[in-house]
């Protein structure tokens, strides 16, 4: 491969982990505001964000599907999610500081955590047909991809 193609895969490779980056990020925060927001009070911001389109619309599938899934938001699966989104965006924001500054336990760490996180996202698809998890698990499999590529790259211009 020629030097410029790798320069260019290098700086998707940086792109992608920035992007993996800012998603950690914003799983950290969701799950830091779930912990602290009471179930009543997310019942009742889906009900204010969701009230003037089922007024205008009362069959309206997304926003009678909010309300629905809000009212219904137990305190149990409030917890889970919170833990899950902040111990998986914890995860993450450590790989993506330790792909960044090219350690090497990084690479294969965050091989192995986003095969992990891959197979549940496919494992939750079957059970909710989500596209949203269809795109992040692609996404995850370029990541992967870029992420070997880098790897070979950076072992064999360490010194052993």
């Amino acid at each position: 491969m020629k030097p410029v193609d790798e320069h260019r895969i290098h700086q998707i490779f940086e792109v992608s982990v920035w992007l993996k980056g800012a998603h950690a990020l914003i799983e950290c925060i969701g799950g830091i505001l779930l912990f602290v927001i009471s179930t009543d009070t997310i019942a009742s911001w889906v009900k204010a964000l969701t009230q003037e389109e089922l007024i205008e619309d009362p069959n309206d599938f997304i926003a009678g599907h909010l309300l629905q899934m809000a009212s219904h938001f137990s305190i149990a699966s409030k917890e889970f999610y919170a833990f899950y989104l902040l111990s998986h965006g914890l995860i993450k924001l450590a790989l993506v500081v330790g792909l960044l500054r090219g350690k090497l336990w990084s690479y294969p760490a965050s091989l192995a955590a986003l095969s992990l996180f891959m197979v549940y996202q496919v494992y939750r698809y079957s059970y909710t047909h989500s596209f949203g998890l269809l795109v992040l698990t692609v996404f995850d499999a370029v990541v992967m991809v870029l992420i070997w590529h880098e790897w070979k790259i950076v072992r064999r211009h360490k010194p052993a």
